[in-house]
């Protein structure tokens, strides 16, 4: 409970040391302990089934025939202490915050499949699933399709048979017709892909995801947690705890 509580609230340890009646060190040692156990559990899919890579994503999407939506989010954190090697590395260029971007796959009904890829903010999101080995995965299996947003237009273009991403905007003088066409075509696949959207909001659910104050290499172990314990709730509603909010 004090881990969950730790995940989901995101309360300090003095905080729950408060709560629990317990002392602070009591606090760091079993969110040391439990944390790890959590996290290798995975992402739970079917009984007896989990995924923990992107590469077992991709396996369970070609062997259910599923489409794939493809996103990546960032997840504030602490800024760096100045003349910290690679400080600038963290700071995101869309959200000009320091940040780390996390990969996520989900199914057409916003169950997340994958939640990895962790890389500095200022990498694109392409980028961090380019270095993950998309594409190796993309050849592997010639049978997943996925659906993107705009930002991974590059990898649409280099597997356009796998690989949806929104259509290109017309010119300034485009036809009426061109236009009506590109908004039609534009929002039928956004509709499309929006479980991913809904994805990325599950897992910030849990208040510490939402803006990370702990030590930067802890929090890929921190979502790995929540994820399974996100995944468990979702496939066995009666058996999971209550408090996580998850329908």
């Amino acid at each position: 409970m004090i881990t969950l509580a730790f995940i989901r609230h995101g309360l300090t340890h003095d905080v729950l040391a408060s709560l629990f009646r317990v002392d602070r060190s009591t606090i760091s040692r079993t969110i040391a302990e439990i944390r790890p156990l959590l996290a290798k559990r995975g992402i739970e899919v079917e009984d007896n089934q989990t995924l923990r890579t992107m590469a077992d994503a991709f396996a369970y999407l070609d062997a259910t025939g599923k489409v794939g939506r493809l996103d990546g989010s960032d997840i504030q954190v602490r800024r760096p202490k100045a003349n910290f090697p690679g400080r600038r590395r963290f700071i995101s260029g869309k959200r000009k915050q320091n940040t780390i971007k996390v990969s996520t796959i989900c199914d057409e009904d916003g169950r997340l499949l994958f939640c990895g890829a962790w890389r500095p903010g200022r990498m694109h999101d392409q980028t961090a699933v380019f270095t993950e080995g998309i594409d190796n995965l993309l050849e592997m299996y010639p049978n997943v399709h996925l659906l993107v947003d705009a930002g991974y237009l590059g990898l649409a273009k280099r597997h356009p048979d796998q690989v949806s991403a929104p259509p290109l905007k017309p010119k300034k003088d485009a036809r009426p017709e061109e236009i009506v066409a590109y908004e039609k075509a534009r929002h039928a696949q956004s509709s499309a892909r929006i479980p991913v959207e809904h994805g990325n909001a599950h897992l910030k659910i849990a208040r510490s995801l939402t803006r990370w104050l702990g030590r930067r290499e802890d929090l890929s172990i921190t979502a790995d947690a929540w994820v399974a314990i996100l995944t468990f709730r979702q496939r066995r509603p009666d058996l999971a705890p209550s408090f996580t909010a998850v329908p």
